[in-house]
């Protein structure tokens, strides 16, 4: 309960922020990149539930047999397991994480909404494995691969994931504007 007051608290501000730093337009941008975020976070937090209540206590359900299935897991640590039994650290270090990202987004106000929506996935899937952090001591997790060796993960792992691909899409579209503008700058200094 404690969390969610704190997180509401701290919405205001930053909302409150916006307004003074940008006018109406940033208040706007914000509470809108809130709003996705918090609807990302509740289902998150909704599938999460599902699993503690249906799949912790079966072994696994296919999904796509072969290829992906349901199997319930608490990981103490950060992606991959590493930093397993570091619970303070991890909670610490998020929490100033995602107040340093929310502080760029309402300050910064990104140039696109490519980068936007980047950021706003990365925000959603660190709330959502936060407050698995808080509330449990570990992240649920229960999608697991099975057609290769890797980690079992959570919607907020899809969210942060995607958010980080997007977010290097458009720095990729951003060095190639800026490679073409230049590139249009030389041709008209040289003629």
């Amino acid at each position: 309960m404690t969390v969610i007051v704190v997180s509401c608290v701290l919405a205001v501000l930053f909302l409150l922020a916006a307004w003074l730093v940008h006018g109406t337009r940033g208040f706007r941008l914000t509470l809108g990149m809130f709003a996705v975020a918090a609807v990302l976070v509740a289902v998150d937090q909704l599938t999460k539930l599902w699993a503690v209540q249906v799949l912790q206590y079966v072994d696994s359900i296919p999904f796509i047999p072969g290829v992906l299935e349901f199997r319930f897991t608490l990981n103490d640590g950060a992606a991959f397991s590493m930093l397993g039994g570091k619970q303070t650290f991890l909670i610490l270090f998020t929490s100033l994480a995602l107040l340093v990202l929310t502080a760029y987004l309402v300050f910064r106000m990104p140039a696109s909404r490519l980068e936007y929506a980047a950021w706003t996935l990365v925000l959603a899937g660190g709330i959502g494995n936060l407050i698995d952090r808080v509330a449990n001591g570990a992240v649920v997790d229960f999608w697991n691969v099975l057609f290769m060796n890797f980690a079992i993960f959570n919607f907020a792992d899809v969210l942060v994931t995607v958010g980080v691909c997007l977010l290097i899409l458009y720095l990729i579209q951003v060095e190639l504007r800026e490679h073409r503008r230049k590139a249009d700058g030389d041709g008209y200094a040289a003629a």
